[in-house]
């Protein structure tokens, strides 16, 4: 697997699907996963081969992706974090250096903050 791996953890699969093949056609390699519980079972694995993580906050299973944020945040600090809802930006609830995307948004949106917090890192 590359270290420029990103992982798209939404729980729509068309939008999944949609951000995930864009990626893929832009020379990114992405990896498509419905929750965080499935994103952090990749992370204890991959993470050394991932360079940065998009993740919806609202989904199903035991982790939500504001925890997930979190987790990311201190375990695995050299990995970039967005975060994204259609709901209220949740400033409160996000660590430190971690970006939030409203939804909806463009591939375009999403590639872009990738590559500015892959500067300022």
């Amino acid at each position: 697997m590359d270290q420029s791996t990103i992982l798209v953890v939404e729980d729509d699969p068309v939008l999944r699907a949609s951000l995930t093949f864009v990626l893929e056609e832009g020379g990114v390699p992405a990896v498509g996963l419905a929750n965080a519980d499935e994103a952090l079972a990749f992370l204890l694995e991959e993470a050394d081969n991932v360079a940065a993580v998009l993740t919806d906050v609202m989904m199903p299973g035991t982790t939500d992706g504001l925890q997930l944020a979190g987790m990311i945040a201190r375990q695995w600090p050299h990995i970039i974090v967005l975060v994204t809802s259609g709901r209220v930006r949740p400033v409160e609830d996000l660590p430190l250096n971690v970006q939030f995307i409203p939804k909806p948004w463009r591939p375009s949106q999403v590639i872009a903050a990738i590559q500015q917090a892959a500067l300022a890192a």
